[in-house]
């Protein structure tokens, strides 16, 4: 629970670059969470939790962004985050 409080805190960062989030993000953060992920048998309700997961520290990492017709903040939808992520 402390390591997910640290992740968000650490991912939550403004004066962090997005580079650098993203490199630590897929060399430390990733690897941990998927450790012996050969050797599981995923149901479908866990897969889902993993995509989840992903959403919600690449939403993080990205910030919302600006509607440009309303003018409010907004979160990124999935199609955004991958293809910013990609």
């Amino acid at each position: 629970m402390l390591a997910v409080i640290r992740c968000r805190i650490f991912v939550s960062q403004f004066a962090i670059q997005k580079k650098l989030k993203i490199k630590i993000y897929r060399t430390i953060i990733l690897p941990v969470v998927l450790y012996g992920y050969e050797t599981w048998s995923l149901p479908m309700r866990e897969k889902r939790r993993l995509s989840v997961f992903e959403n919600s520290v690449l939403r993080r990492i990205f910030e919302p962004k600006r509607d440009e017709v309303t003018g409010e903040w907004r979160k990124l939808h999935n199609e955004e985050l991958n293809d910013m992520y990609c």
